[in-house]
Order: C-alpha cells, then sequence, then structure tokens
C-alpha cells in the first residue's frame, strides 16, 4: 500500500504547499509551514477506523441527565507518585512526564510498572531509546531480577498500535514519544509533525481502549519539554521532574491533572535500588543548624496540598558600584521589589549591598507568600543578628508595605507546630481566632505591616 503524500500546512492561514519552504506563499510568514499528510482516498481513513474516534456516537444530552461516575484509580503502590497522580493511574488516562537526562524518569516508571504487574495488571513497556538488554540490566539494578513486564523495542508507531490492539495492556510506558515515528510522514523522529501526529494515535488508543498510557518526554535546555505545545494539551496530566543530578533528591511536580489538584508534588530520594518516596520533605529543605545562623528564616510554604517547610537563607555582603541581586529557587524580579520594599518601609536599606537569596533543598518557590520570610532573613544577614530558634514567617507583601494573608494560612501553622516551631510572625488574616490545640507551644504573632514584623522581630532578640 504507497504511503500517503505529505503535504505542508501554514499554522497562520492555513495554506498549503507541496514541499516545505521557508515563507508561506499564501500570506509570506516565515517559518510557519508544519509537515502532515495529504488527505487519502475516500474511506480511508489515515488515523484508522479503530482509532477514528474517541468513543460510539452518543445522543445528545444536557448535564443533568449524563450520570457522574468517580474515575476508577489503579494505585502504583509509590505513595508519592500517586500523590502527583491524584491517588493513581486512570483507565484511559495519558500522563507526559518529562525531565532533564539522567534525573530518574525511566527508573521511576519501570518501578511503578514493575507494582503494577505484581498486583496483576496487564503491563507493557515500549523503549525506544534502549535495547532490551539494557532494560533488563536496569531491572537487576533495581532489584527486580524476577519482573515479568514485558518489553518491547520499537519506535514505529504502527507496531506499536497494532501490539497495543493485540495485548490490551492497562497500561503502557512509551520511553520516549521523541522517538517513535510514524509511516504516514516522511520528516525524522522528534520532529513536531511527528510528536503531534504519534502523541495524537497514542490518545485516541488510549480513549478507545481504555489502556493508561504514560509518555516519556524530552525536555529543552532551558527546561520545557520539548516538542510543540499542543502535546501538553492533548495529554490528560503533565508532570515535570525537577531538582539537581548531583543531589540524591528528586521532585515531581504536576503542571497539569484533569483527575488530581495541579501544582501537587511527590518527594523522592535516589537510592542504589532506585527511587524512594520521602514520607516528612520537610526534613531535607531545613539545614540542620547546631544553634540559630544569621540570614535564616524558615517558612512554610504550600505545594498543591501538602505545606512544606523550607528554609530561606540571605547573604547581604558589601558589593561594588554595581551591587548584585541574585536569587536561586526564587523569582529574581520579586527579590529587587522586595528590597525597595524593605528600604521604603522599614527603613532597611541595601543600596551598596551584595544580596544573595537561595531556597535551601533545590526546590523551587513560585507563590508569594514567600515575601516576609526572605525580607526577615535579608534583615537579619544585614544586622548580623540570627532571628529566634524555632522561628517561621510566611505572608505576602505589597508594594504599599502591607502583609496580606496565605491560602491555608491554618494548615501552614498546623504544620509548624506539629514539627516543634515555638514562634511565627504571620499575617493577621492568618491568625487563628480561637484556642485550638494543635497550636498549643506555638507563639503567634500577628501583623499587618513590615514594620510591624520588624518591630517583632527586634523584640525577640
Amino acid at each position: 500500500m504507497a504511503k500517503d503524500k505529505s503535504i505542508f500546512t501554514c499554522t497562520e492561514c492555513g495554506g498549503t504547499s507541496a514541499r516545505w519552504m521557508g515563507k508561506c506563499p499564501s500570506c509570506n510568514a516565515w517559518n510557519t509551514l508544519i509537515e502532515g499528510s495529504s488527505e487519502p482516498a475516500a474511506g480511508k481513513n489515515r488515523f484508522g477506523s479503530v482509532h477514528a474516534s474517541l468513543a460510539p456516537t452518543s445522543e445528545v444530552l444536557p448535564l443533568a441527565q449524563i450520570e457522574a461516575a468517580d474515575f476508577e484509580r489503579h494505585p502504583t503502590g509509590i505513595d508519592e507518585l500517586d500523590r502527583v497522580l491524584g491517588g493513581g493511574m486512570v483507565e484511559g488516562g495519558v500522563v507526559l512526564i518529562g525531565g532533564d537526562p539522567g534525573i530518574g524518569k525511566s527508573t521511576l516508571l519501570l518501578q511503578a510498572v514493575d507494582a503494577l504487574q505484581r498486583s496483576g495488571m496487564n503491563t507493557l513497556y515500549v523503549t525506544g531509546e534502549e535495547s532490551g538488554a539494557q532494560v533488563a540490566m536496569r531491572s537487576r539494578r533495581l532489584g527486580l531480577p524476577d519482573s515479568q513486564v514485558p518489553v518491547l523495542p520499537e519506535i514505529q508507531l504502527e507496531k506499536i498500535l497494532h501490539t497495543l490492539q493485540s495485548r490490551q495492556p492497562g497500561i503502557a510506558i512509551i520511553d520516549s514519544i521523541q522517538t517513535v515515528y510514524s509511516d504516514q510522514l516522511t520528516s525524522a523522529p522528534g520532529s513536531v509533525a511527528q510528536v503531534r501526529e504519534c502523541a495524537a494515535h497514542l490518545t485516541r488508543t488510549a480513549k478507545s481502549t481504555g489502556t493508561t498510557i504514560v509518555l516519556v518526554g524530552h525536555v529543552t535546555k532551558e527546561g520545557a519539554l520539548a516538542g510543540p505545545r499542543v502535546l501538553e494539551h492533548m495529554v490528560d496530566t503533565v508532570l515535570y521532574f525537577e531538582g539537581d543530578t548531583h543531589s540524591n533528591f528528586r521532585l515531581i511536580r504536576a503542571i497539569k491533572n484533569r483527575f488530581g489538584a495541579v501544582n501537587e508534588i511527590g518527594v523522592f530520594a535516589m537510592t542504589e535500588k532506585g527511587l524512594k518516596g520521602v514520607s516528612n520533605p520537610s526534613a531535607i529543605f531545613l539545614s540542620q543548624h547546631a544553634e540559630p545562623v544569621p540570614g535564616s528564616c524558615v517558612m512554610v510554604t504550600l505545594e498543591g496540598t501538602r505545606p512544606l517547610l523550607v528554609e530561606i537563607q540571605a547573604l547581604v555582603d558589601s558589593g561594588g558600584p554595581s551591587p548584585r541581586r541574585l536569587s536561586v529557587g526564587l523569582d529574581r524580579d520579586r527579590l529587587a521589589m522586595l528590597l525597595a520594599v524593605l528600604h521604603r518601609h522599614a527603613g532597611v536599606a541595601c543600596m551598596d549591598q551584595d544580596v544573595f537569596v537561595n531556597a535551601v533543598g533545590g526546590v523551587r518557590i513560585s507563590e508569594p507568600a514567600a515575601d516576609l520570610a526572605v525580607m526577615l532573613a535579608i534583615t537579619s544577614s544585614l544586622r548580623g543578628k540570627a532571628l529566634p530558634k524555632g522561628f517561621i514567617a510566611f505572608g505576602e507583601v505589597g508594594l504599599a508595605g502591607e502583609v496580606r494573608p496565605a491560602p491555608r494560612g491554618q494548615d501552614r501553622l498546623k504544620e509548624a507546630a506539629k514539627l516543634g516551631f515555638k514562634v511565627a510572625v504571620v499575617p493577621k488574616a492568618n491568625a487563628p481566632k480561637k484556642n485550638d490545640k494543635a497550636f498549643e507551644g506555638l507563639t503567634i504573632y500577628p501583623v499587618e505591616r513590615i514594620e510591624e514584623a520588624m518591630q517583632v522581630v527586634r523584640g525577640l532578640d
């Protein structure tokens, strides 16, 4: 059977060309032609009759008449991964997981699929980057010498789809989507057209057969998933591996999840036997100081549904005519704004000082609730006086110097009290309204402005 002829379509105007051109012949836009397959003969859909639709044609019904049912989940046996997924794998769901090379994507998925196989689920591991022998070697290194997971070393989409149809696995791992190619297109594996086409076919297969498909995706040097942005839109869940490959700790963050909470994180430690979940992740984000040191302040951040205690460290040192502002794990532009607020409303000047801020443990904090802890850490370093032992702070600071409340402030305080912290400076709106045994042993100082927070800290010296 002859292949369909490739055709190039402009993403701007929809014009077509029989060959690739740098400029669209219709609208003159540059670099907008994307390869696709020309329309096949009548009655021959290139998606195949089996995958032509996501479900049988149904009648149109109002939402009130459609029965709503919870999605059945299949726990992987790895608690931290199940937390990020929202409780486990969902039947017919498509998961995209990305991360830097060597960070542990294949390791974690092999552990998960082996646990599901042992629980009785029919599984399939499709490897396009490694041979079957290499996967077997990793399995033995992870302490899984008798693993019964079926492995298919293949990169041709049509053969993969045929195997999925014949075996009907409950879960299939595609490692990776950038290595898979379709005969319908002439471009190389990993190109925009191939990634989009192959992902679309695999997604249709998942929805029509109920197989859970996990796609491993490459990332660019900036850390974003390689390939077209539509790849993230068509899948149900997008997970990112975070962390330094030189560190033993890894974070998995849910960027998108149709079946669970977004921004939920799972914390893992890399061991000789693979990735192991960390039951108390706050411990890895707190440095162990025998005595309090200047420039250190602990905050409670919220990652999905989980409160985490993270140590914010600041170093303020005399700089030259162009002082540096550097932050690791925090927004650099927001650091400049906080220094201006600190000067204007609290009288703490750092114009001629180098300011370095770091979130311990390699965690990235994007929420503004870190503002108050950052400012107190900077002030502590500048004054050369440590904050009291067992001290925490959180809250957003506005340009007018006001301290705004943080979401779920009560949960943050309960987590701090549970871990033995004694003093908390928090926004007034987050202070408990009544005595609660959950806060026993924790002295809470509610503040409305940054000046009040500075006065409280000076009174604790």
